[in-house]
């Protein structure tokens, strides 16, 4: 039995997995961030806001990830 070599990933599907991740995580952190601070007026309830939710949005990312983009050998049977 001969085994595939392993798929190369291309610099266009690097860039583009990495944007999205990166739009994922910015996006609800500042709309989060000038929501709260719209909304109070104050930029430290804001940046609280933010921060809790970038937090957030970086698990639900990790999990995004570790699904979707990573590539799981089918054949990892041991006798």
């Amino acid at each position: 039995m001969t085994e595939n070599p392993p798929k190369k990933i291309t610099t266009k599907e690097i860039i583009a997995k990495g944007s999205l991740i990166a739009i994922l995580i910015s996006v609800p952190t500042l709309i989060a961030f000038f929501a709260i601070w719209v909304i109070t007026a104050d930029l430290i309830f804001g940046a609280i806001a933010g921060l809790i939710t970038n937090f957030l949005a970086l698990g639900i990312s990790f999990k995004i990830v570790n699904k979707k983009f990573t590539k799981k050998a089918k054949n990892d049977f041991e006798l």
